[in-house]
């Protein structure tokens, strides 16, 4: 019998059997918690192996400078995608230290220091955190190092896509709420298993990402989680360039002639409905303490 990481409820409820389309092939089962409504990847490969499914130059968010039409979009569409998160992150505020946990090559923390802010990353890969430093002029921390910082040190904490890889959720939100200021912000993106595209691909939905995405929300389990602790929900936002680029994926793992176009035409149906329904494929949670 499984557990569910966060409540710890037993669970042997498959949601729903996902293959890995991206690297390995193999095949792992997503279950539900009937308690909390979080999804989670079983079996979760431990720290000794997870790195593997990780090796692939098409990791777009660890490359940079990369040839081929994909990159060359996927750079395109970067920008206006994070002047957004710039925008949802800072708010209103004009100075401040800006915590982004897994900070990949360093592009939003490069975008927010233009700003005016002091910034710090944390970022698992070697790799990434080399080109990180040349570009930030330090060097990101690695997760390590996360407990040493000081509590409430910082007035934004940011994790972009990153929560769904991490294995220990308590401890993970313990130090969230540890490291931020009283009157701080914490701002989490993930993608959303209720939105069109995950029910239109199914198995085949490029969100689900297994086994590097262990867990998987939607807007109902959030407020489960994150209410049984000391972060309010603000509110939640939209990430609408994520449901085109997911969509291309899924096409692209389904073998489908001209990818591109029929995943621009997915994400676009999965935008228009979300406008009415709020379930956008990637949704971006505020939260203070």
């Amino acid at each position: 019998m499984n557990t569910c990481p966060w409540c710890g409820t037993p669970s042997n409820k498959t949601y729903l059997s996902v293959k890995d389309h991206f690297l390995s092939q193999e095949c792992f089962d997503v279950l539900e918690c009937d308690h909390c409504g979080l999804l989670f990847t079983d079996p979760r490969p431990d720290a000794s192996v997870i790195g593997k499914y990780y090796k692939s130059e098409e990791y777009y968010s660890h490359q940079q400078n990369k040839s081929g039409f994909i990159p060359r979009l996927y750079e395109l569409v970067k920008k206006p995608n994070l002047n957004r998160k710039v925008k949802l992150a800072l708010g209103q505020r004009s100075v401040g230290r800006l915590l982004d946990i897994g900070c990949g090559v360093g592009d939003f923390l490069v975008a927010v220091k233009q700003r005016g802010f002091d910034v710090v990353g944390v970022e698992p890969s070697p790799d990434a955190r080399a080109i990180a430093a040349t570009r930030l002029g330090f060097a990101p921390l690695d997760p390590s190092a996360l407990s040493t910082l000081p509590d409430a040190s910082f007035d934004v904490i940011t994790m972009w896509h990153v929560l769904e890889h991490v294995d220990d959720l308590k401890t993970e939100i313990a130090e969230l709420s540890r490291l931020l200021e009283p009157d701080g912000s914490l701002i989490i993106a993930l993608p959303n298993f209720k939105s069109f595209d995950a029910t239109y691909y199914q198995e085949a939905w490029a969100a689900w990402d297994v086994p590097r995405h262990l867990n998987h929300f939607s807007p109902a389990s959030i407020r489960t989680i994150f209410g049984e602790t000391d972060l309010k929900l603000l509110d939640i936002q939209k990430l609408i360039w994520d449901a085109y680029y997911i969509s291309y994926l899924s096409e692209k793992y389904l073998g489908h002639r001209l990818p591109l176009i029929r995943g621009f035409v997915t994400g676009l149906r999965s935008n228009a409905k979300a406008r009415r329904s709020g379930m956008y494929s990637s949704l971006v949670y505020r939260f203070c303490k």
